[in-house]
């Protein structure tokens, strides 16, 4: 049987067998604690360039869909399991995992220590990896060209995820809103969300100006999820914005734009949150919801209580219960608001579903 190699910068290796394509691939190696939603992982944009192990040990049993994806094709750099699935059993799987994984070109392996690789990740931090099936140069020459490949601070990723051109996902039933949603690799169940809800959606390119985004006269502006630092993202669009005072919402990588354009400032997460089931508790209610999230940066802010911004009074809204990073931002006048994870629950949890419901609210004062 054909070997394959997991190899991180710090020289750890771990061996086991290709799952998916074979070949070699380079990025950032992070861990997903979900136990499931492998499908809508593997196809959100916010793990471009990024090699994801998942912690649960059993993965692929209920095969691939055609109906779950949250894009058009898979956009993790590689993949790491435990104990590949050796039967597909769902009546909506088209095809098994693997299969999947090769015809989208993405190279995995199959190794009985992800649990070992999870705590070297919490203990040292991600780190850039390669995967390298039936490698024929030693392994120091390996970590070598792992250390030559990109790292995540300063990469500016959001546009090569992002939909070149604009698109409508129009409202399902009567229409309410219209929002205009800056794409920075945004998920498909996120506009559907909205649409739920009487928003006609407006999908704009990463790269969206200001009177692009303002001149479809919105009722709100939504800034999505995406991959990168946010530091390297210009913020002037979203400032303008939150000077015309029309209503904001952002997830995920809108979130830590949001925090920039307020004055704030962002910074690498150690190892990230990265499933679904991280505790979130919204300060104003006490209440811990379960939810979803990406993200390996967060905003820097004070969690004291309100802070000072160029437009007004805002606070931390939702902190994280493991670590106490900032997971929510919102303005004292109530007409913008983000989170760090994930409200459209793709693949679950549903705590935070209200969230789109404030959305909705907060445009329906703005309109009165």
């Amino acid at each position: 049987m054909t070997e394959a190699l997991l190899v991180l910068e710090d020289g750890r290796t771990f061996r086991g067998t290709p799952y998916g394509a074979e070949g070699e691939t380079f990025g950032e190696m992070v861990f997903n604690t979900g136990m499931t939603g492998y499908q809508e992982t593997l196809t959100d944009p916010s793990y471009h360039r990024q090699i994801v192990a998942m912690t649960a040990p059993h993965i692929g049993n209920t095969g691939v869909n055609d109906e779950d994806p949250e894009s058009g094709r898979v956009w993790v750099a590689g993949y790491v399991v435990r104990e590949p699935s050796r039967v597909v059993s769902n009546w909506r799987a088209d095809r098994s995992l693997d299969d999947y994984l090769k015809e989208q070109g993405v190279v995995g392996i199959a190794i009985p220590g992800t649990r070992a690789l999870t705590r070297h990740l919490r203990e040292r931090g991600a780190m850039r990896a390669g995967i390298f099936s039936a490698p024929a140069e030693p392994v120091e020459a390996l970590v070598e060209r792992v250390r030559r490949a990109p790292v995540m601070e300063g990469a500016d990723l959001a546009a090569e995820v992002a939909t070149a051109e604009p698109y409508v996902v129009p409202a399902i039933g009567e229409k309410r809103y219209t929002v205009a949603a800056v794409d920075l690799g945004i998920k498909g169940m996120t506009p559907h969300r909205m649409a739920e809800r009487g928003c006609e959606v407006h999908v704009l390119p990463a790269t969206a100006t200001a009177e692009q985004i303002l001149g479809l006269r919105p009722d709100g502006v939504f800034f999505s999820n995406g991959p990168g630092d946010p530091a390297t993202a210009d913020v002037e669009p979203l400032r303008e914005v939150l000077a015309s005072g029309t209503p904001f919402f952002g997830i995920c990588f809108g979130n830590q734009l949001f925090g920039r354009a307020l004055g704030l400032s962002t910074y690498k997460l150690r190892y990230g949150h990265r499933g679904v089931n991280q505790p979130v508790q919204d300060v104003r209610t006490g209440k811990v919801e379960i939810s979803a999230h990406n993200h390996g940066f967060a905003v820097e802010a004070p969690l004291d209580g309100p802070f000072d911004t160029p437009f007004g009074a805002a606070e931390v809204s939702h902190v994280n219960l493991n670590d106490r990073c900032v997971e929510g931002l919102r303005l004292l006048d109530g007409r913008a608001f983000s989170v760090q994870y994930h409200p459209e629950a793709a693949a679950g949890p549903h705590d935070a579903a209200y969230l789109f419901d404030e959305f909705c609210e907060v445009m329906n004062r703005a309109q009165a």
